[in-house]
C-alpha cells in the first residue's frame, strides 16, 4: 500500500468504530467492551509490519460478524450477510 501513516491511522480508528459499533449493536457488548473488542481486531501495526493492511480487505461489518456468529455467519444469517442500513448510516 503506498497510504502515509496518517492515512492509515484514519483508516484504522474508522474500521475499529465500525468493528464496536456492530460489537455493541449485534453483539450486545457494553461501550466498553466493544471498543476493547476493536482494539484487539485491528492493533497497530508498524509500517513494516508484512500484512499490515491484510485486516483492511474486508470492512469491519464481516470481521465483527465472523466474532459474534462464526464461520459462514452469512448462510446462517442471510440477512446479515451485507451491511445493514443503519451501519451504513451510523456516521
Amino acid at each position: 500500500m503506498t497510504w502515509s501513516e496518517a492515512e492509515y491511522l484514519d483508516h484504522l480508528r474508522s474500521e475499529r468504530r465500525a468493528y464496536a459499533w456492530v460489537m455493541r449493536r449485534h453483539g450486545g457488548l457494553t461501550a466498553a467492551d466493544a471498543e476493547r473488542a476493536a482494539l484487539e481486531a485491528y492493533p497497530y501495526e508498524p509500517a513494516d509490519a508484512p500484512y499490515r493492511w491484510l485486516v483492511f480487505h474486508d470492512e469491519a461489518w464481516h470481521w465483527a460478524m465472523l466474532t459474534i456468529h462464526g464461520d459462514r455467519y452469512w448462510a446462517h444469517h442471510p440477512e446479515l450477510a451485507r451491511p445493514t442500513d443503519e451501519y451504513r448510516a451510523r456516521e
